[in-house]
């Protein structure tokens, strides 16, 4: 979503981070820059008025001008009043209310109101335990309460049985009725939608909340129509009164200024985006985070909590057997690729780390894109089982049936094993006996240079356990990180060789055993 606008600020501040003083119209060029790279992404005119002339006041003060790092300085400023901008601090769907908690929906047709309605049951069904009630209130729509109920058994959520010939006002009294008697914590109403705001439309939102009492109004947005919905959040914001946004599509090719723009014109925060199809694909919306991947600065902390999501902690706890003993079979190598490609394939990985924005592009032009993962894996699954646990079987004969049977050829079926040498001499390293292998002392290394005295989290220098740490905790690692010189622009990642500009192979510094690129990479050849 934000990627053009990430490219675009990412030169722009670059080229004063290079610099060692700057001047006033140094400062004015960049920001001519920025003000024309925001307008390009479709945000606000007078979103993008306010926001250049508050950074302009910061940025131009003798102590920025004389600071000893005056384009980070700049680069900071930027940062903050994005985030500032975005919504300051995240907020989630407040549900300190009286039982049942009633949750309205609103929008246009074709926004995503009934998934998103789905969705959002699903999360709070999941990670916060309450018994959720969904109804559909759009009478107007083919089969729009049976989509509803069908998502509902699909997510295995409560729907309010439908009655032909009710009106919206009266499905939703009957909802929360029904609520109150089934011992719902939450009631969520997904009320109808036009395909362009009307009267009708707003004396019918606005009786509805007359009846049931809403405690959230949520407005869901297709975050692809750009300047369309910033009106659109406003027309709803000074009739019905939303509580919040829900932006949809934020996995798409869209330039991102509709998420830039809501928040500021409405000041009402975007609580909730929709990142993808499935169920899961909603997350909370983070300024903080947002802003970070925004300006390249990487967002590990989602990163983490991605991984907890989509790691299996009985097969983690087997490969860290296994890496203990020094063992690492292709049958473990094709359980990490398909272990990154849950967590967003290669582009998402690399979206969120670090400095690693730029990287992308370069991968892409080198012909290093997500499909290599499906070729290799296809490529492990034509092995027979005692090819795969003992890869020194494979003669000539063999890899030219391997290569038949995934498409592929040898030369591929070569690169793969030698990528599956490298990761095994690795995992023998990190296994290893003396001070408790090296990856302990690695991650005992980077903790240390964060001041977490040696050991990450108190885990004596260990990984921590990504399942049962508290977001809180991440987000103080994350500032501990950033105060470090990590998670800045160049900054690099202490213990591997500073990563200014990307993996070993890819231009930048050396990670070792991975064969000059990231697991599963050959690399790229670097700049001339």
């Amino acid at each position: 979503m934000f990627e053009n606008l990430q490219d675009r600020l990412g030169s722009i501040l670059n080229g004063l981070t290079g610099r060692g003083a700057l001047s006033e119209a140094d400062v004015s060029a960049a920001l001519r820059e920025v003000r024309r790279a925001l307008l390009e992404a479709d945000v606000a005119l007078d979103v993008v008025r306010s926001f250049t002339d508050r950074v302009r006041e910061k940025a131009v003060g003798a102590e920025i001008l004389k600071s000893i790092k005056p384009g980070q300085m700049v680069v900071k400023i930027v940062h903050d009043e994005l985030i500032e901008m975005l919504g300051g601090e995240g907020v989630g769907i407040d549900l300190h209310a009286p039982a049942p908690v009633v949750v309205m929906m609103v929008g246009l047709q074709g926004s995503g109101k009934t998934t998103t309605s789905a969705k959002i049951a699903h999360r709070l069904s999941t990670r916060e335990k309450k018994k959720v009630l969904m109804a559909s209130l759009d009478t107007r729509r083919p089969a729009a309460q049976e989509q509803l109920r069908q998502l509902g058994a699909q997510a295995n959520i409560d729907t309010l049985p439908i009655i032909s010939g009710q009106s919206p006002t009266d499905i939703a009294a009957r909802a929360v009725q029904a609520a109150k008697l089934g011992g719902h914590d939450v009631v969520i109403l997904d009320t109808a939608g036009r395909t362009h705001i009307d009267e009708p439309l707003m004396v019918e939102m606005a009786d509805i909340k007359k009846r049931s009492n809403p405690h959230e109004i949520l407005l869901v947005a297709d975050s692809l129509t750009g300047q369309d919905a910033v009106n659109l959040a406003r027309s709803f914001d000074e009739r019905v009164g939303i509580t919040g946004l829900v932006l949809t599509r934020m996995d798409g090719d869209g330039r991102g200024g509709a998420a830039l723009s809501m928040r500021a014109v409405t000041g009402k925060p975007i609580k909730l985006i929709g990142v993808g199809e499935k169920m899961s694909e909603l997350e909370e919306f983070h300024p903080r985070r947002i802003a970070d991947r925004i300006l390249g600065m990487g967002d590990i902390v989602s990163l983490v909590e991605r991984a907890a999501e989509n790691i299996d902690a009985e097969k983690a706890a087997a490969m860290a057997a296994k890496m203990a003993k020094g063992k690492f079979d292709l049958d473990d190598l094709a359980d990490q690729l398909r272990q990154m490609q849950k967590m967003g394939g290669m582009g998402g990985i690399m979206g969120m780390m670090p400095g690693m924005g730029g990287m992308k592009d370069k991968m892409a032009a080198a012909g290093l894109d997500d499909r290599l993962f499906g070729r290799q894996i296809a490529i492990i699954q034509s092995m027979t089982k005692a090819e795969r646990t003992n890869p020194d079987l494979l003669k000539h004969s063999r890899k030219k049936r391997i290569a038949a049977g995934s498409g592929t050829d040898a030369a591929a079926i070569n690169k793969l094993l030698k990528m599956h040498r490298q990761m095994a001499d690795m995992m023998k390293m990190m296994g290893g006996k003396g001070k408790g292998g090296m990856m302990k002392q690695m991650m005992g290394g980077l903790a240390g240079k964060m001041g977490l005295g040696g050991g990450m989290g108190g885990m004596g220098g260990g990984m921590p356990d990504l399942s049962n740490i508290d977001p809180r905790q991440l987000e103080a690692l994350q500032k501990q990180a950033e105060a470090a010189g990590l998670g800045k622009p160049g900054g690099g990642m202490p213990g591997l060789g500073g990563l200014p500009g990307g993996l070993s192979g890819l231009g930048g510094a050396k990670l070792p055993g991975l064969g000059g690129g990231f697991p599963g990479l050959p690399g790229l050849p670097k700049k001339k």
